[in-house]
């Protein structure tokens, strides 16, 4: 099991994450901002755990983002 930490108020709603990783992320339609489907709110940062099988494609994803707000395990996957 892998967490995914997402710190949506920095989110810029680029899409990146939604068209790498449909399954996991998605835009709002009230501020348009990207959301992490099955995540939990502690103080505005969002997680999520995942299983093995979408590790591959969150990493893509959180390398994607222009703003560095997507972290696996608490950091940012190396490229």
């Amino acid at each position: 099991m892998h967490k995914i930490t997402h710190y949506r108020d920095r989110c810029i709603g680029c899409n990146a994450c939604v068209e790498i990783a449909p399954d996991r992320w998605r835009i709002s339609k009230k501020d348009g901002k990207c959301t992490l489907v099955g995540g939990k709110a502690n103080k505005g940062i969002f997680h999520a755990d995942i299983h093995e099988v979408e590790l591959e494609e969150n990493k893509r994803a959180a390398i994607s983002c222009p703003v560095n707000i997507i972290k696996i395990d608490g950091k940012l996957p190396n490229p």
